[in-house]
């Protein structure tokens, strides 16, 4: 069984990028009979739908997980909703920087998370790691990626979704912003792959009352 592990290339700036820092350290075993497929995707709205497609079909996977860099958020975000909207703040890698325009054309407005958030949120917190549900991946690449992914798989019955992460300490140290080091980053992201794939529940009766909206 292969679960694939996306993050992505530096952007904005950045000489690193956490989330293919996390992903690339757990390529291999996971588990007896279950291995972990790391794939950077480039920091480009398009040519990043293309390159995930492109991993779904060599990786063929029972679970996915997307990373991605969240500058500002002190916490393992598990995003719930993929919204068809690009709306970029910044020009990406390559130059391109759409404006009010759909991920996929006449798409659906919006897909789910189809991993078992709310017991990954749980087994997260209850080994120490700080986690969070958050209701937006933003309307930048991360986004695009995380709406491209359930919109290829709808249907399917697999379970795929995507997290946010911090920025390292070095990073934060550069510009002030809340961050994790990234043993613990790796270390919350095994567990999240851990539970993704034990899990039997896509939801709990567990109560959250709040996520994180910006």
């Amino acid at each position: 069984m292969n679960i694939l592990l996306t993050g992505f290339e530096p952007f904005g700036g950045e000489a690193i990028n956490p989330s293919w820092e996390v992903a690339q350290r757990l390529d291999g075993p996971l588990a007896p009979g279950v291995r972990v497929v790391s794939r950077c995707l480039p920091c480009a709205f398009r040519p990043s739908i293309a390159a995930l497609d492109e991993a779904l079909r060599e990786t063929r996977p029972a679970i996915v997980l997307a990373l991605g860099l969240a500058r500002g958020r002190a916490e393992l975000s598990l995003e719930r909703v993929a919204v068809n909207l690009i709306d970029a703040r910044i020009a990406d890698n390559s130059g391109a920087q759409p404006i009010d325009e759909p991920v996929v054309a006449d798409g659906p407005a919006a897909y789910f998370s189809t991993l078992p958030l709310k017991p990954m949120l749980a087994g997260l917190r209850a080994a120490g790691h700080p986690a969070g549900l958050s209701y937006t991946a933003g309307s930048y690449v991360c986004n695009t990626v995380f709406y491209a992914l359930q919109h290829a798989l709808a249907g399917q019955g697999l379970r795929s979704g995507f997290m946010h992460v911090p920025c390292l300490p070095e990073q934060a140290a550069r510009e002030p912003a809340p961050s994790m080091a990234l043993g613990e980053m790796i270390d919350g992201v095994r567990l999240a792959l851990v539970l993704a794939l034990e899990s039997r529940e896509t939801a709990t009766d567990v109560r959250f009352s709040a996520g994180t909206i910006a």
